[in-house]
C-alpha cells in the first residue's frame, strides 16, 4: 500500500517536469520591426546637366553593388536648405545631404550642436588621398561630445578667380604679358587701363569689378577675406580663438579696408557695385561694364562655353599677383562636402554609399561633370587630361591655383561662430559704412570688431 503511494507521487512529479520542458515559450509582448525604407539622399541641383546625371549614375551603380535601395531627391539651391531645416525640426532629416552652401553657413553649426554623424570611419581609409585643406575643412567641433572629429566628407572645392577682357585690353595696345605679377603694380595696371579707355572716349567701362555690397554676401565676403589673407591679417588662432584685441590685427583690418574701398572712392569701380547682389558682378562683367572682376567659381567663363570666340579668345583668366610682402599668393578654398545626420535611420548604409562615392574613379566623373565650376579635392585627380588642357586657359589657370598653389580653408572650420560673421556679412557692412556713409576705415573696423566679439560671446562666451 505504502509502495503504491510512493509510486503515485513519483509519477506525478515526472509529469510536472515533462510539462515544464515541453511548454511553449510565451510570445514577446512587442514585435521588433525592421525599417525597410530606402536610403534618402538630398542633393542640390547642378548648374549643368552633367553634374546631376553623374550623381544619378553613381547612386544607381551603388544600388546594384550593395543591393540597397536609395531614393535620390534633387532640390534647387533655394529650396534645399529650407527643406532640410524643416525636416530636422520634424525629426525626420534625409540620411545624406549635399548642399553646396552648407560648408560656410550651417555645417559647422550643426556639428557644434551634435546634429551630424561622426564619419571618421569613412574618412580614415582615404584620408591620404585628400589635400590638407580638404581634410581640415571637415574636422569640426562637436560641443555635445566635447571633441573634434570628421563630421563631413569632402567632395569638391572652389576658390576666387580673376577674369578679364583680352579684346578690350588689345584696343589700348595691351595684352596678358603686360599684366604685372607684383601686388601694387597689378592693381595699378587696371586703374591705368581705365584711364586710357577714358582718354579714348570709353566712358562706361570700369577697370575693377570688386563687389561693395553688404547684400552680395558671398562675393563681397570672399573677396575681402582673400584681401585679408594677402595682407597677412590673421583673425583666429589655430584653436578658433579671436585675435582682434591685437593692435596689429586691428591695423591690418584698417589697412585692408582702406585699400579695398579706395578703388570705389577713386572711381575705378562701377557706382552700382554698392547694390550688387547674387550674380550682379557676373552680369556687369559679361555686359562689359568692368574690364576685370573676381568671382568665387568659374561660372563667368563657363556661361560662355558655347560661344567659342568669347570663351577661347576674348575672355581670359589669370592667377592672383604676389602678396604685398612678395610672397606667393595663398588661396582661400571653400570645400563642398557631404553630411550624414546623427538622427539618420540608415547610418551604416549612408556611410557605405559615401565610401563608394569618394573612390577616385567615381569622384572624378562627378567633379568633371561641373565642367570647371568645381575642382578636385584629391591631388591624383589632377592627372586627368580635362584639368591639364592648356587650350582651355580658364580651367587650366584656375586649376593651377589649387594643384600648384598654397591654400587654406575658411575660418568657419575653426569656430562655428564665424558662420554668423559671414551670414551678417560683417565685411560688407564695413565697406558700405566707408563708401556709402563716408565713415573712416578706422571707425568702420571698430564697429566690425565690436560686432564680431558680440557674436563670439553669444556662441561660447569666449571659451572654445
Amino acid at each position: 500500500m505504502r509502495s503504491n503511494k510512493y509510486l503515485f507521487i513519483l509519477l506525478l512529479l515526472l509529469s510536472l517536469v515533462l510539462a515544464t520542458c515541453t511548454k511553449t515559450p510565451p510570445k514577446p509582448t512587442t514585435e521588433v520591426s525592421q525599417d525597410t525604407s530606402p536610403l534618402t539622399i538630398w542633393w542640390t541641383q547642378g548648374h549643368y546637366a552633367e553634374e546631376t546625371e553623374t550623381i544619378k549614375q553613381v547612386v544607381a551603380q551603388w544600388e546594384k553593388k550593395s543591393g540597397i535601395e536609395a531614393e535620390l531627391t534633387i532640390y534647387t539651391e533655394d529650396d534645399i536648405l529650407k527643406q532640410t531645416q524643416s525636416a530636422l525640426e520634424a525629426g525626420n532629416p534625409p540620411d545624406i545631404l549635399f548642399d553646396h552652401r552648407a560648408d560656410s553657413t550651417v555645417s559647422p553649426r550643426w556639428a557644434w550642436e551634435g546634429k551630424l554623424a561622426d564619419v571618421s570611419d569613412v574618412i580614415e581609409p582615404v584620408k591620404e588621398l585628400y589635400t590638407s585643406s580638404a581634410i581640415a575643412s571637415v574636422y569640426l567641433y562637436n560641443n555635445i561630445a566635447k571633441k573634434r572629429a570628421y563630421y563631413a566628407v569632402p567632395l569638391k572645392q572652389h576658390s576666387l578667380h580673376i577674369h578679364y577682357w583680352r579684346d578690350i585690353l588689345a584696343e589700348i595696345g595691351l595684352s596678358e604679358k603686360d599684366i604685372p605679377k607684383t601686388w601694387d603694380a597689378f592693381w595699378e595696371f587696371w586703374q591705368q587701363a581705365q584711364d586710357t579707355l577714358r582718354q579714348q572716349g570709353q566712358k562706361n567701362i570700369y577697370g575693377i569689378g570688386l563687389t561693395m555690397s553688404a547684400e552680395g554676401t558671398n562675393d563681397t565676403f570672399f573677396q575681402f577675406e582673400q584681401a585679408l589673407e594677402a595682407y597677412d591679417v590673421q583673425l583666429l588662432d589655430d584653436k578658433g580663438r579671436l585675435l582682434l584685441d591685437d593692435p596689429k590685427v586691428r591695423q591690418g583690418l584698417i589697412t585692408t579696408l582702406n585699400w579695398y574701398t579706395n578703388f570705389y572712392k577713386e572711381g575705378y569701380v562701377p557706382p552700382g557695385a554698392v547694390d550688387w547682389v547674387g550674380a550682379d558682378n557676373n552680369v556687369n562683367f559679361l555686359n562689359r561694364v568692368t574690364l576685370m572682376t573676381l568671382n568665387t567659381t568659374l561660372s563667368i567663363p563657363a556661361s560662355q562655353r558655347k560661344e567659342e570666340e568669347i570663351y577661347r579668345n576674348q575672355m581670359g583668366t589669370i592667377p592672383f599677383p604676389d602678396e604685398p610682402d612678395g610672397e606667393n599668393p595663398k588661396y582661400l578654398v571653400a570645400v563642398k562636402h557631404l553630411l550624414i545626420f546623427a538622427s539618420s535611420k540608415h547610418q551604416e548604409a549612408a556611410k557605405d554609399f559615401l565610401s563608394y562615392l569618394v573612390q577616385p574613379e567615381n569622384l572624378s566623373s562627378h567633379v568633371k561633370g561641373s565642367v570647371g565650376r568645381w575642382f578636385p579635392v584629391m591631388p591624383s585627380l589632377w592627372e586627368d587630361s580635362f584639368w591639364k588642357d592648356k587650350a582651355d586657359s580658364h580651367v587650366w589657370v584656375a586649376g593651377q591655383q589649387f594643384s600648384e598653389g598654397s591654400t587654406r580653408p575658411l575660418y568657419q572650420v575653426l569656430n562655428p561662430a564665424y558662420t554668423q560673421v559671414k551670414l551678417e556679412n560683417i565685411w560688407g557692412q564695413a565697406i558700405e559704412r566707408v563708401v556709402v556713409d563716408d565713415l573712416s576705415p578706422e571707425k568702420a573696423i571698430d564697429e566690425a570688431i565690436e560686432r564680431i566679439k558680440e557674436i563670439f560671446a553669444e556662441w561660447n562666451s569666449g571659451n572654445f
